[in-house]
């Protein structure tokens, strides 16, 4: 019995170790937020917003919106695959959220992908929201033009036109332009002074363009 007993706790940690190295790279801000969800676990009809960083340091966000059952679900650094092929039983479905944003899709260009591979993995994720949570609406927060990422400019600029044609046919769904938000006035060139140093994530001011688009979607 306790052989049995240890050759099945060699196989959980072992598949555990696996499943990481197969692609779940983000496993302790997983288990964080599971451990968060046993402390005190969200309302059913939240408001949620999940993605990558610039969701998962946008760490004043409740406090911007406190009128609102916001839950914030950011893995840093994730890509949009990664958030269809692993994450949505874990930051998005349990908790039945009456509205979604989502932002996501930015490293997966960085990472070499299309702007047309993303806007399949958001359908993708479209699809599975609009089955197992049909009365959510679903935003699309635009993916935004990083001064670091100039060079993937082309291919974010596709992936924003493919979801946002691909949300106006869609029902409770919405694209949200944030990108203009950040431009410099009557320029397409992002405004440097609302990105912290490293010129790709968003600062306090940043952020302030972002709540000042959001506001109305999110009430």
């Amino acid at each position: 019995m306790k052989a049995k007993f240890i050759l099945l706790f060699l196989g959980i940690a072992l598949s555990s170790q696996l499943r990481a190295q197969a692609g779940f790279p983000f496993d302790n801000e997983i288990r964080d937020f599971k451990h968060q969800d046993s402390l005190k676990f969200p309302p059913k009809n939240g408001i949620l917003f999940v993605g990558s960083s610039s969701i998962r340091k946008w760490t004043d966000l409740e406090q911007r919106f406190p009128n609102q059952p916001i839950i914030r679900r950011g893995v840093g650094g994730c890509e949009l695959w990664q958030v269809v092929d692993y994450y949505t039983p874990y930051i998005l479905f349990p908790y039945h959220p009456r509205k979604i944003f989502i932002y996501a899709g930015e490293n997966d260009i960085a990472a070499g992908k299309t702007g047309r591979f993303v806007f399949e993995e958001f359908q993708k994720l479209w699809e599975m929201i609009d089955k197992k949570l049909p009365d959510a609406t679903i935003y699309f927060m635009s993916i935004k033009p990083s001064p670091s990422r100039a060079k993937f400019f082309t291919e974010v600029e596709t992936a924003n036109k493919l979801i946002k044609n691909y949300l106006n046919n869609k029902p409770n769904s919405t694209f949200i332009d944030l990108g203009s938000s950040i431009l410099k006035s009557n320029t397409a060139i992002p405004d440097s002074s609302l990105f912290e140093a490293d010129m790709l994530h968003l600062n306090s001011k940043g952020y302030n363009k972002w709540q000042a688009v959001l506001e109305p979607y999110v009430k």
